[in-house]
């Protein structure tokens, strides 16, 4: 199974850590956000992975030489202008497309959790969905809505709702920035160049496809995309394993 890990943003609100670093450098207790995400992948098998770059790329072609990759083999795509989550993701079907529809995970590096990802990939599996999302029932500035089948049926912010399909009752939860996807999406990506994820599972879902989320109330979650995130990690992580 392979992965592909979203870290190629220029990290702005996390300012002034990202002034001389990309955010994926950013540390934690010692520990970059980079080195984080790619133990846990590999704790759940994953041996390749793909990193999209693009602020300060160098840094981490460099990092992960030093690192010897981490035991793991690692390839780079490199963006030349920022494409979005969709746009990068496209960019990396080289790697990602297999004959055999095997899922792979996405996963933003500026997140942590313990989210039980084999379970979130065999519930993505035995419901023979597209992509698979991993959501909290939390506060969130922006939220996708389910229906009754944990399906994909709408997005809401606080300037407005937009529907995808009708659902008679909705469930409104915040994205953890960690997906399973099967790579036939590639084939349905009519998107080009720049373009987030989101609008392109939307129209998806508005087609029929399954959009699934995957419930991950019960496990730790954090967003770094703020420095004061990043400390109250920090404090999260003594005494817990990821």
């Amino acid at each position: 199974m392979k992965a592909m890990i979203l870290a190629a943003g220029l990290g702005t609100r996390l300012r002034p850590l990202t002034d001389d670093r990309p955010k994926a450098l950013v540390e934690i207790a010692g520990r970059t956000l980079l080195e984080i995400t790619l133990t846990r992948l590999r704790a759940f098998g994953i041996r390749e992975v793909i990193i999209n770059t693009h602020h300060f790329a160098d840094k981490i072609v460099a990092y992960l030489k030093t690192n010897h990759d981490f035991g793991m083999r690692i390839e780079i795509s490199r963006e030349e202008i920022l494409l979005d989550t969709g746009g990068g993701l496209k960019k990396a079907a080289w790697f990602l497309e297999n004959s055999s529809d095997e899922p792979f995970i996405l996963h933003n590096v500026d997140v942590i959790s313990s989210i039980d990802l084999g379970r979130m990939v065999r519930f993505h599996v035995e419901n023979q969905a597209l992509a698979t999302l991993a959501v909290q029932e939390r506060d969130a500035s922006r939220y996708l809505l389910f229906d009754e089948q944990f399906q994909l049926c709408g997005r809401r912010s606080s300037e407005k709702t937009e529907m995808a399909r009708s659902a008679a009752t909705t469930r409104a939860r915040g994205f953890c920035g960690i997906h399973v996807i099967s790579p036939r999406i590639f084939s349905t990506m009519t998107e080009d160049g720049v373009f987030s994820i989101i609008p392109c599972y939307m129209r998806l879902a508005a087609q029929g496809e399954k959009i699934f989320s995957f419930r991950a109330d019960e496990y730790y979650w954090r967003d770094l995309g703020k420095p004061e995130n990043v400390g109250q990690a920090a404090q999260d992580l003594k005494g817990r394993v990821l």
